[in-house]
């Protein structure tokens, strides 16, 4: 099943130069850096447009339960996409992962955080962001450190909660928080923090950030959904895609 839709995916990308098309792309906040280049280098090599919605994932399983026509998720967990196959929202055997986020612990200051993560019980500072843990899976791994840290509890009256991954970033850099918890992608190019100071969080202090993509029912006869989901698994788009410091 899965070798067949693969096989149907490589056929109609094969047909995109005649045939080009828009898609509809419901894309994890975090994701928005490198899907804006994916989506800027799938148009130059296909033809096919890819119009971008970006968002906290459960916010658009909401959307696409109550209709929105995306024709593709880009998740950023793997349960939302399962779920959208089982309630038949979405093409059987079409889901896979098409990266692994990284957590980290960012200020926009230098010197602020360590490269430990020992200012969650050490720091002089009044707020910490994280994203809303019920809508983004980022929020719930930070919840996830916090729990196994031991530091729950103590930080709870410093937090200060985005809506998604996005505006939790926004705290952040605009210094309304001093730290937070946000993707490594946020803050990241060229393989570098860009600025301020960051400690990456280890995998093992939470569930792995598995970010699936799926082919929704309104995008199962469009050459163009089928072309980028192809395109995200070529060389091009994966070199993106850990420039910005995810794995697969």
């Amino acid at each position: 099943m899965i070798r067949a839709f693969a096989c149907a995916v490589i056929a109609g990308a094969a047909l995109n130069g005649a045939h080009a098309d828009t898609v509809s792309v419901s894309v994890a906040a975090n994701f928005t850096a490198p899907m804006q280049k994916i989506a800027a280098a799938f148009e130059a090599d296909t033809g096919h447009k890819a119009e971008l919605s970006f968002g906290a994932t459960g916010k658009f399983y909401a959307q696409i339960t109550n209709g929105a026509p995306f024709q593709i998720l880009l998740a950023a967990d793997d349960t939302t996409p399962a779920r959208l196959e089982r309630e038949g929202k979405a093409v059987p055997h079409s889901r896979f992962t098409y990266a692994i986020g990284t957590l980290v612990l960012w200020s926009a200051k230098e010197g602020t955080v360590d490269d430990q993560g020992a200012v969650l019980k050490t720091g002089d500072f009044k707020h910490l962001a994280i994203a809303n843990p019920k809508l983004a899976p980022y929020g719930l791994a930070a919840t996830q450190v916090m729990d196994k840290l031991g530091v729950a509890a103590a930080l709870q009256p410093r937090l200060v909660q985005g809506e998604n991954i996005a505006q939790t970033y926004q705290f952040v850099a605009t210094g309304n928080a001093q730290l937070g918890f946000v993707a490594l992608s946020q803050v990241m190019a060229d393989g570098q923090v860009r600025s301020g100071s960051a400690w990456q969080v280890p995998a093992s202090l939470h569930d792995p950030i598995r970010q699936d993509a799926v082919l929704l029912n309104p995008g199962k006869n469009s050459a163009a959904a089928t072309a980028l989901l192809t395109y995200l698994r070529g060389a091009k788009a994966r070199a993106i895609i850990q420039s910005y410091g995810y794995s697969f």
